[in-house]
């Protein structure tokens, strides 16, 4: 499916045009005008305005970025996905450009924008969309804009993500496997929700044009191929995401990971596990409401992973109601911190091993008659956390191998890291007269 775009515009919320570029010639202009318009009336119908839609034969496509708008408009049948992806992409191109996107930064730099655009999208079809490449031959000194007469070689090569020519004394790379868990629990110790969403990023300190090859446990690859894994399990990783220099057909036919990288840092792929996630840190809370005179909490909280890892960083927030005042607090780990604005008691422990489990105690006044029923519908607590060494998922690089022609020898450095993605437990009714211990 053809993905050609007829024009590019950029709007500040009121719909007035910073910058527009016409690619095709095919869609009057004025055509722009209508878009506010229309989602504005959708949202008048308390509806979610549609990323796309349609009106008198033209397709409205867009983005909102911060306090702009990053439209795209076609009369062709295009491919909604791409058009979308590459107004994303010019998103990212422009911050990396103006570190900040927004309307100032538009007026400050139009006429490198206009370079951009003209070198990202050619007669509406998406060109070279590389920032680093860009950078090269598209820069900006202050006022002075300079554009090289010569692209770099990556614009007309197909490699377009990397230049050639690239030296350095050591050759590294650095491999990091992220996950990040989304849980949810309710009131009861029901997990309601959990999936792990994990990405693989890459730093790349390599010379000329080296070849990679990545391997996984993954459970499709050993399905194909009629082999088990040497040890550990194998995974199956759904809504895999590349960057655009791993070869897809590779992929697809036997599951290897094979691309020429770009300079420096980049996210080689991202995956989801919608599983059973069991919770790495459990928080429960005990509460106790004295009508209109005080209020208090205990706060368990237990590792649920190895002994020989350990949580770096926990934070664990505690929503109270907006009136209490005069704290008092008692743990046996970490410093806990009253924060009014947000209505909340954090607790910080900077190291949390696997299988340990601590308590914290908090007493609040309560200077005015509350509603009870009010006082219970409290936001869930928070959880923030970052386990080193350690998949949820058990994700495993099975190797990492490097090749170039000059035949250098090049050194892999692989790191897992867990942390927190939306990670919620929601709060019990308060109990009453439990006759908690005093602090």
């Amino acid at each position: 499916m053809a993905s050609a775009v007829s024009a590019i515009f950029i709007l500040d919320l009121k719909g007035k045009v910073l910058i527009s570029r016409n690619y095709r010639g095919d869609i009057p202009m004025s055509a722009v005008e209508k878009f506010l318009p229309l989602v504005l009336e959708a949202e008048e119908e308390s509806q979610a305005p549609a990323p796309c839609f349609t009106d008198d034969g033209i397709n409205y496509l867009y983005i909102r970025h911060n306090n702009l708008f990053l439209l795209a408009i076609t009369r062709k049948n295009s491919n909604a996905t791409t058009v979308m992806l590459f107004l994303h992409t010019i998103a990212e191109v422009l911050t990396e450009y103006f570190k900040e996107l927004e309307e100032e930064s538009i007026r400050d730099n139009f006429v490198i924008i206009y370079e951009l655009l003209d070198e990202m999208m050619d007669f509406g079809y998406p060109q070279t969309t590389e920032s680093k490449i860009l950078q090269e031959y598209i820069t900006q000194d202050a006022y002075k804009l300079e554009v090289q007469v010569r692209p770099p070689m990556a614009v007309t090569n197909a490699v377009s993500w990397r230049s050639e020519g690239i030296r350095y004394r050591k050759n590294e790379v650095f491999l990091d496997v992220v996950e990040s868990v989304n849980l949810l629990v309710n009131a009861n110790g029901n997990v309601l929700r959990s999936e792990i969403l994990g990405a693989i990023k890459m730093k790349v300190f390599l010379s000329g044009m080296p070849e990679l090859r990545l391997g996984l446990n993954d459970k499709v690859m050993f399905e194909s191929t009629g082999r088990a894994p040497t040890k550990g399990k194998s995974i199956e990783m759904e809504d895999v995401k590349f960057h655009q220099c791993v070869r897809l057909s590779k992929f697809e036919n036997d599951r290897t990971i094979s691309f020429i990288p770009p300079d420096g840092e980049f996210d080689l792929m991202t995956y989801r596990l919608n599983t059973q996630v069991k919770p790495l840190i459990w928080v429960e809370a005990l509460v106790e409401n004295y009508t209109g005179s005080r209020v208090e909490y205990l706060i368990r909280a237990k590792a649920q992973f190895k002994r020989r890892s350990s949580a770096n960083n926990v934070e664990i927030h505690i929503p109270v109601p907006e009136d209490a005042d005069t704290p008092k607090f008692r743990s046996g780990i970490g410093s806990v911190q009253y924060v009014p604005e947000k209505a909340c008691v954090i607790w910080k422990i900077k190291q949390f091993q696997g299988g340990k489990e601590f308590s914290m105690r908090a007493h609040f006044g309560l200077p005015s008659v509350k509603n009870l029923e009010d006082a219970d519908k409290r936001p869930p607590m928070s959880i923030k956390f970052e386990i080193p060494y350690f998949t949820t998922s058990g994700i495993q690089v099975r190797y990492l191998k490097i090749q170039e022609r000059s035949g250098y020898a090049a050194l892999p450095w692989v790191r897992y890291i867990t942390q927190n993605g939306d990670y919620q437990m929601r709060m019990p009714d308060s109990i009453k007269a439990s006759k908690m211990a005093p602090i």
